[in-house]
């Protein structure tokens, strides 16, 4: 009975083994067990690092264990470190980074080998020129595609910078750039090493190739406060002035008392101001060589945003966006005008021909304010438009008929105003919850914008196509977003159209070949 029972079993055994539903759920099995076994193994392995290929745990084929990363390359996991008392961790964000970094320099190799690049399938200069000739295109077609041609043929070169003090040019850090109207001057917010931020102009008339060679103009102005905005100001002339928005500053003072113990005494407020910096004040850093103007500060606290007038009926004026508040300021006068809103404004531009003033807000509101109507009546709201999160750059298309949005879910919208509908959508711009701007220039009929992964992408203003994509010169970095400049004329109007991108200490041109 013993041996029937014996042979019952083993022919059990055979039948379950020539079962396909049994021999993949034995595989299963045996492939848990040896996961469950790896992480134990690896935490005896520190001497050997993981690779930084892309592959997570979470594939169809590697179960998901918590607190361990599997390495499609080792075959193996490694365990998740917290990263506060190990020298050498392992967590989520430096795989993230090291991923990222190897795209990056993926892609500033390819950069550097691919001489031209092509934006649009079956678009290059031949068959521009042959469809051109045909009279298939336009002259505003083929204007409009040969400089996206041109957009996506530009090259990288560094900028040589000149300045009185080599040895803070080697220090300070470039936190923004902003070109005037004319594109010949540089208005720069470097953040210094020891703390805080100074003002300078680079004078963009040497840009020239094959030598790019710019000055530093400085001047003695110097804050630790934040720089909350930047705009040019014409107040004489055409951007005379700077204008621009300092934070408000807090400082906490605490002594020691009788017991060896910190206590409060007393808080010392810095109310936020906003400041007209004349241009002049930088030495030659203007043509006419203009008397040195007169520093005018507006005490303005909490503005998130700031703009100046070129509307002849708000002339000499400018808007500051505060929380929960639009005040219009009068430089002349000193003359005020309130406008209470529901959100924080965080972008705002006046149009040019009609007197509108047009806001975007924390809550994803798009508002124009008509100023011809005074603060106490009822009324002034002229347009309203939506996004589905805050509001961080706003641009008037030249004839007022359009606008063009960004907000801080990376969404990039143009909008008909005439109809209050979104006729365009851009995509690939990456924002989280960082304050970018946007730039637009019909001329080239290009839009451009530097996402918070610090690539900077170029698209088509006429049908959104993504034209181009640049990776940042340096490792990315919540800390280094690159700030860039375009114009059609660099250096003035006998100069060439060209992208200025400054990042970290550095200055770079992507000219028109």
């Amino acid at each position: 009975m013993h041996k029937s029972s014996w042979q019952n079993r083993r022919h059990g055994r055979r039948s379950h083994s020539q079962n396909p539903w049994f021999r993949q759920h034995g595989s299963n099995e045996r492939h848990n067990a040896e996961a469950q076994q790896s992480p134990r193994h690896s935490s005896h392995c520190d001497d050997e690092a993981p690779s930084t290929s892309s592959g997570t745990a979470g594939s169809s084929s590697v179960p998901d264990l918590p607190g361990y990363y599997y390495d499609p390359e080792k075959k193996r996991y490694f365990r998740l470190l917290p990263g506060h008392n190990n020298c050498n961790p392992l967590t989520k964000e430096s795989i993230r980074q090291k991923e990222m970094e190897s795209k990056r320099l993926q892609l500033l190799e390819q950069e550097d080998k691919q001489g031209k690049k092509i934006a649009r399938l079956g678009f290059n200069a031949s068959s521009l020129l042959q469809k051109s000739k045909l009279g298939f295109l336009n002259v505003t077609s083929y204007c409009r595609l040969a400089h996206e041609l041109r957009v996506s043929c530009m090259q990288r070169k560094k900028v040589q910078i000149q300045s009185s003090d080599p040895s803070a040019l080697a220090s300070d850090r470039f936190n923004l750039i902003l070109a005037d109207t004319n594109s010949d001057r540089l208005f720069t917010v470097n953040d210094v090493k020891v703390g805080g931020s100074k003002y300078g102009i680079i004078n963009l008339r040497g840009l020239k190739t094959p030598a790019l060679r710019v000055h530093m103009h400085e001047n003695l102005y110097f804050t630790n406060r934040k720089v909350n905005a930047v705009c040019w100001a014409s107040l004489n002339h055409l951007d005379s002035h700077i204008l621009y928005l300092l934070a408000e500053e807090t400082l906490y003072l605490t002594v020691l008392n009788s017991f060896s113990r910190l206590c409060l005494m007393g808080i010392a407020e810095t109310p936020g101001c906003a400041t007209l910096l004349p241009a002049s004040l930088f030495v030659s850093s203007h043509p006419g060589g203009d008397r040195p103007g007169m520093l005018c500060s507006f005490r303005i606290p909490g503005a998130w945003s700031c703009a100046w007038s070129l509307n002849i009926q708000a002339n000499n004026c400018f808007s500051t966006g505060l929380s929960r508040r639009v005040l219009v300021t009068s430089v002349v006068t000193g003359h005020r005008q309130s406008f209470g809103t529901s959100s924080d404004v965080l972008a705002q531009q006046f149009a040019l021909m009609a007197p509108l003033l047009f806001n975007g807000c924390r809550s994803g509101e798009i508002f124009a304010i008509d100023l011809r109507c005074r603060n106490q009546g009822k009324g002034w709201q002229a347009t309203r438009l939506f996004h589905d999160s805050a509001v961080t750059s706003v641009q008037i298309l030249q004839e007022e008929q359009c606008v063009m949005a960004s907000d801080m879910a990376g969404t990039i919208k143009l909008w008909d105003l005439r109809t209050t509908k979104c006729i365009r959508q851009y995509e690939g711009h990456v924002n989280e919850y960082a304050h970018l701007p946007l730039h637009v220039h019909e001329e080239e009929g290009i839009v451009v914008a530097v996402g918070q992964d610090c690539y900077t992408r170029i698209w088509s203003l006429h049908d959104a196509q993504l034209l181009r994509t640049i990776p940042s010169p340096h490792p990315t970095s919540k800390a280094d977003i690159p700030s860039v400049a375009f114009s059609s004329r660099l250096g003035g109007f006998q100069g060439a159209p060209g992208l200025l991108m400054a990042v970290r200490q550095d200055l770079y041109c992507f000219s028109y070949s």
